[in-house]
């Protein structure tokens, strides 16, 4: 039954609670399962999740495959595709949709090879054969194609290339792309370009290539000894296989992954015509900034001629300031001498005046008087500081502690030099110093009593 509140009505839910505890009930009491039927609705938008519904000739599911768990999944999503999916019911919330998180998907009818294809990618991730992420040269000199010579994958790439770059180098290394024999030619293949780099080095990137096809088709690509190859591998490598729905292995483990052949060549070279266009634009505002800065020096050259002189008028003009110059300084100098040559007279006649001959004499006796003076002073302050100090001592005499410890008293004191006031501040067993009034004794305290 429902809670009641104060009123006595029945306590209602919010649609929020309402929701959420149907989330947890689906999520706790049914768990993960797999479902089979067939997609219809398939959309991808730009967040990376993929939203699809499946059905069967009674019922719809919807469905939520988020991005992180999209990425890993190898089976095309194609409407009218019949898949298996693992996941586990929920509740959307803020909609009240009843959909299923998917965790993974197959194609029905090849579950076993799906899953051999999951434990295997989730092993070679935990082990960091994917983590390669080296960028690619852009434009490459010498690109290495590893690919059927008789597909369409080599046709669309070349013909992206002479259209977009026409400068690259292409080496087709022609290899199968299907079948038992492909994944050891591409480990061979791989192998022998990483030891011939050294003697080419503008030999710098490979791509590995092939047109699109069914999960049998593309199964080369998932060998697990392929990866690891495309790993290791010292040049930058690129994978393109199949459509854009279509991922491998060798995708995984690659330095970068394109969708298509033809999406990998648009990657690996910029577009001629972009650059031509841009080289244009560019060429055309060099000649515009150039155009400015001549007129504008070219201004500047005509107020710089307009401000130029004949040298002989500025020589003129420093003649004259130089003639004027002298002329004050002639002027400056005689007053100058005049007046310090009657500061010297008045100087002399003072000197005459004023003898010093007379003025040490002076000085000498004022000396003399001041030295009788500061030892009389001396004397009668050594008397009477000497009279205070005689006093200051017998006063310390009497109460020194020294002079007790002299009528047969002794002072005790710890390890530490401090003085021992009661028995209380000891221990049995603890080694004291006492000190008399000539010399000191160590003694060690055998009991210690308050009376």
């Amino acid at each position: 039954m429902p809670s009641a509140d104060a009123t006595g009505h029945p306590q209602a839910l919010s649609v929020s609670d309402v929701n959420r505890r149907a989330r947890q009930a689906l999520e706790r009491d049914i768990g993960e399962l797999w479902v089979e039927g067939e997609l219809s609705g398939v959309s991808r938008p730009g967040s990376g999740h993929v939203y699809f519904t499946l059905k069967d000739d009674r019922a719809q599911l919807r469905c939520a495959l988020f991005r992180t768990r999209a990425r890993f999944v190898a089976a095309p999503m194609r409407d009218g595709d019949l898949v298996r999916v693992r996941g586990r019911l929920s509740i959307f919330e803020p909609r009240g949709d009843y959909q299923l998180i998917v965790e993974a998907v197959q194609a029905a009818g090849l579950g076993d090879l799906l899953a051999a294809f999951e434990r295997l990618k989730a092993r070679l991730d935990a082990e960091g054969v994917f983590a390669n992420a080296r960028p690619l040269p852009y434009p490459p000199r010498h690109l290495l194609v590893l690919t059927s010579p008789t597909g369409a994958a080599i046709r669309d790439v070349l013909a992206v290339l002479s259209a977009r770059w026409p400068l690259v180098q292409v080496t087709l290394i022609p290899v199968p792309v299907q079948g038992r024999e492909a994944a050891p030619a591409m480990i061979s293949a791989l192998g022998m370009l990483n030891r011939q780099q050294a003697l080419d080095p503008a030999r710098d990137a490979i791509l590995i290539t092939r047109g699109g096809g069914s999960l049998e088709d593309l199964w080369a690509f998932n060998d697990e000894h392929l990866a690891r190859a495309i790993f290791h591998s010292r040049l930058p490598v690129m994978s393109a296989v199949g459509h854009e729905v279509d991922v491998t292995l060798a995708d995984f483990a690659a330095d970068v992954r394109a969708p298509t052949p033809s999406a990998a060549a648009e990657q690996l070279v910029p577009d001629r015509r972009d650059l031509s266009a841009r080289l244009a634009a560019l060429e055309g505002r060099l000649r515009h900034l150039q155009g400015a800065r001549l007129e504008r020096e070219a201004q500047r050259l005509d107020h710089l001629r307009i401000r130029l002189r004949h040298p002989r008028e500025a020589l003129e003009r420093q003649r004259l300031r130089l003639t004027q110059l002298e002329g004050r300084l002639g002027r400056v100098i005689e007053a100058r001498l005049t007046t310090e040559q009657g500061r010297a007279g008045q100087l002399a006649r003072r000197l005459a005046a004023h003898p010093p001959e007379r003025q040490l004499e002076e000085a000498r006796r004022r000396l003399a008087r001041s030295s009788e003076r500061l030892s009389r002073a001396m004397q009668r302050g050594l008397d009477r500081h000497s009279e205070r100090l005689s006093g200051l001592a017998r006063e310390l005499q009497a109460v020194s502690p020294l002079a007790v410890l002299g009528r047969g008293y002794a002072i005790l004191e710890d390890d530490r030099g401090q003085v021992i006031h009661r028995a209380h501040d000891t221990r049995p067993g603890q080694a004291l110093t006492a000190r008399l009034g000539e010399g000191r004794l160590r003694v060690e305290v055998k009991r210690r009593s308050t009376r």
